[in-house]
């Protein structure tokens, strides 16, 4: 990994980290839900983040794996037999990481009441 990729994943990590942390900073009563509507809208927090983080993983590790399997095919057109199966194995398997976690969001989803 390049000096800049680090000192760029650094700085990035740093700003998350800042900006989690600030609300409970500023919250007067210490982040703690006060009543059923405040669990609800946490609730509904997070369905949709998990499922958003959820989808961008997958998409990041599909693509990892697609680009892997055609470097791998484009340096050894003749093991391209041997290449398709286990990364075709693989997809399934982060599509259906995704596929859990939608499932998940809509238990959560199904939680709230309004």
């Amino acid at each position: 990994m390049s000096k800049t990729k680090k000192v760029a994943t650094t700085i990035a990590f740093t700003l998350v980290n800042i900006l989690m942390i600030v609300p409970f900073a500023f919250a007067q009563d210490g982040g703690a839900a006060d009543n059923n509507f405040s669990v609800q809208k946490y609730l509904a927090i997070a369905a949709g983040l998990g499922l958003g983080i959820a989808a961008f993983g997958g998409a990041l590790g599909q693509g990892k794996a697609a680009a892997a399997a055609l470097d791998g095919i484009a340096r050894n057109p003749g093991a391209s037999g041997k290449i398709f199966t286990p990364m075709i194995l693989a997809l399934a398997l982060i599509e259906s990481l995704v596929i859990y976690s939608l499932v998940i969001a809509f238990t959560l989803a199904g939680k709230i009441t309004l």
